[in-house]
């Protein structure tokens, strides 16, 4: 039988309640340097535990694999070794109060991108980056506060700016 979700019915997918250990159809997973100070990270930041069970260090120490889970989805990660590039991720996260995890992510290094601005459909978002060049977008839920005004009629473009301008920075040469 086909997935739905979402309304919209899948033949590729598999169904949600079909994933093992109630996972997410969809996890990403990002190579960097030092994945384990990554772990320490987002396991501090989120205040989530690194799945134990799923550490797969190498002979010389370095992590093949390793996961984190962060609601239903795993983060997955692993060090990058020599010829591979880094791989960081563009990763959004639902959070209770995103003022609360920009404060402990920029406590342990990272750098705000977004200050925490009003959003459409009633959330408050904010950007960060970590020191392995994640992208973090925080959601959180924000009952009842309206829209803000597009750049266009008037209202702040600082949402989009502050993205454009760190994407804009970060990139490779062509």
């Amino acid at each position: 039988m086909p997935a739905t979700l979402g309304g919209v019915t899948s033949e590729i997918l598999l169904p949600p309640h079909s994933v093992p250990g109630a996972g997410a159809v969809l996890n990403p997973f990002v190579i960097v340097d030092d994945a384990a100070g990554l772990i320490t990270f987002v396991s501090e930041v989120f205040d989530v535990p690194e799945t134990a069970e799923a550490r797969t260090p190498m002979p010389d120490g370095k992590l093949i694999h390793a996961e984190l889970r962060l609601g239903n989805a795993d983060l997955m990660l692993g060090d990058r070794l020599d010829g591979w590039p880094a791989r960081p991720g563009l990763l959004q996260v639902w959070v209770r109060d995103v003022a609360t995890v920009l404060e402990r992510a920029n406590a342990r290094g990272a750098t705000t991108i977004t200050e925490p601005a009003p959003f459409y459909g009633g959330t408050t978002i904010a950007r960060m980056l970590d020191r392995w060049q994640n992208l973090w977008w925080l959601y959180a839920p924000a009952p009842g506060q309206p829209d803000p005004a597009p750049d266009w009629d008037g209202g702040s473009d600082a949402v989009f700016r502050t993205l454009d301008d760190a994407l804009r920075s970060s990139s490779s040469p062509a």
